[in-house]
């Protein structure tokens, strides 16, 4: 039975600055999925950090690119801390962008005693800071969707929700519950119901720490693309380094297939 000595079972992409920078698609990166990873045996699952849209807009603008994914394949943060509110039965502050609000429709946010903090330029003013501030020392939890120092933007770099849960975390003296990646839970989270072990598992993003490093310490191969936000010397920042750094996501799946298969 050759399927039961197959190394790799599914493979885990990055969507921001892996398939594409805001509108614009990488380069053959819809070929690459289309046309030759679709036809390997693994399974694939699209999981992403963003919190700047629900997962509705994301397919919407995946698919007006050219990329053929089913909204099952999607495993996004904003998922995952809903998950976790659900767990804990506690209303939020919500600090995201209003473009991932569907993604929390049904969850009680009046009298907040917890505080959710994911991308929200348009929310990270004096106020809200300090309204979040005041109900983290009353004893809210502080729930970080991720905490990613920067992400890519057409015009250049720009700062993530990390700096201001950080800022939060120093003020109040408390650590915040991340959920996004790197957290290991996040990965294992999206292998469920897959039928694989981590080892069996790969990773393909542009962000060493959070991407590559994530996947490495839930036990899986990391591969780190020099797209999106990638800088030069980004490999140096885990250890140990990704198991691999190449071009980009079609140079990715030409490894795959040909390696680890």
């Amino acid at each position: 039975r050759m399927a039961a000595r197959r190394t790799l079972k599914a493979v885990l992409v990055d969507l921001s600055g892996t398939l594409h920078i805001e509108d614009s698609a990488v380069p053959g990166a819809q070929e690459a999925l289309k046309r030759q990873l679709r036809r390997a045996p693994v399974t694939i699952r699209f999981v992403t950090n963003t919190t700047k849209e629900c997962k509705r807009d994301l397919l919407e603008r995946l698919t007006k690119l050219g990329f053929d994914i089913a909204e099952n394949e999607i495993f996004t943060s904003l998922t995952a801390a809903r998950n976790l509110l659900e767990q804990k039965q506690v209303r939020p502050l919500l600090l995201v962008d209003d473009k991932a609000l569907p993604d929390f429709t049904g969850i009680a946010t009046d009298d907040p005693n917890a505080v959710v903090v994911g991308l929200a330029p348009e929310h990270f003013d004096y106020e809200m800071m300090n309204r979040a501030f005041r109900l983290i020392l009353d004893g809210a939890p502080l729930i970080a969707i991720h905490k990613a120092r920067y992400f890519k933007k057409k015009d250049g770099l720009a700062l993530g929700p990390g700096p201001f849960v950080t800022g939060l975390e120093y003020a109040t003296d408390t650590k915040a519950t991340v959920v996004g990646k790197p957290e290991q839970t996040f990965f294992l989270e999206a292998l469920r119901g897959i039928d694989c072990a981590p080892q069996e598992a790969v990773m393909i993003g542009d962000d060493c720490r959070d991407d590559v490093g994530g996947a490495q310490n839930a036990g899986m191969r990391g591969i780190l693309v020099r797209t999106g936000k990638y800088r030069p010397a980004d490999e140096g920042k885990i250890n140990p380094a990704p198991y691999l750094t190449c071009e980009n996501f079609p140079a990715a799946v030409e490894h795959i297939l040909e390696h680890l298969l």
